[in-house]
């Protein structure tokens, strides 16, 4: 069973998504600001964690600068309805995914049964041994999916659940394009809906962990208007 944490100073939000995920066979922790959360975070930390932004205490932003640096478990962010500054700026510190407030919670449960799903995939729990799943070597960049590792230059680094499988994507054949279609597809499933801007923002997060490893890195290459492509040389 799976450990789901809601932290959201709005207790109407917490208490009928807690009921719905629940029924839907998760356990649920709930907390109303974010320095509650960080307090049990820290004695005990859940599967996947679900976000809201504008919080008393610590805020959602705040939360997951601390998390990122503890953990590479799933987070969702819920954000305000029109404020699309939170939702980039809160995928380029490393959010997994967001929900628009108001939202569905059919919805929610969606992206979260996603995410968890893409975590036990790299984590080996669901697949067998295949070429996808075996340990990835590619010049200076080392991969291997069943442990969720990556190391450049001998030196690991740290990636979210989609950080890592955007890589692995663009790895895999190096010197060809792949379209943000193309990577969507790798990264969601094809029930969850996002728009170019949130594939951008993971990529632009991925670049800067590599890029605090080695501040040489360029393997991952921006072609405007087509895609990226992954420079093995």
């Amino acid at each position: 069973m799976s450990r789901i944490a809601l932290v959201d100073d709005d207790r109407n939000i917490l208490t009928s998504v807690a009921m719905t995920l629940e029924a839907e066979g998760f356990e649920v922790e709930t907390y109303n600001d974010g320095q509650a959360a960080w307090d049990a975070f820290n004695k005990r930390m859940p599967d996947m964690a679900v976000l809201d932004i504008k919080m008393p205490r610590m805020d959602g932003m705040d939360l997951l600068q601390r998390l990122r640096q503890k953990t590479s478990m799933p987070v969702i962010f819920l954000t305000s309805k029109d404020d699309e500054i939170d939702e980039v700026l809160g995928l380029r510190m490393g959010a997994d995914d967001y929900v628009k407030k108001p939202f569905s919670q059919r919805l929610l449960v969606e992206r979260i049964r996603s995410l968890l799903r893409r975590q036990d995939a790299i984590a080996g729990e669901e697949i067998e041994e295949t070429e996808e799943t075996k340990v990835m070597v590619r010049g200076d960049l080392v991969m291997d999916p069943l442990r969720h590792a990556v190391k450049w230059k001998g030196r690991d680094v740290s990636l979210t659940v989609t950080e890592f499988l955007l890589l692995q994507a663009l790895a895999q054949r190096p010197g060809f394009v792949k379209s943000r279609d193309q990577l969507m597809d790798v990264a969601y499933d094809d029930q969850v809906y996002v728009d170019d801007r949130t594939i951008d923002s993971h990529i632009k997060r991925l670049r800067k962990k590599m890029r605090n490893t080695d501040d040489q890195f360029s393997a991952i290459e921006t072609l405007y208007g087509i895609g990226y492509r992954y420079n093995e040389d």
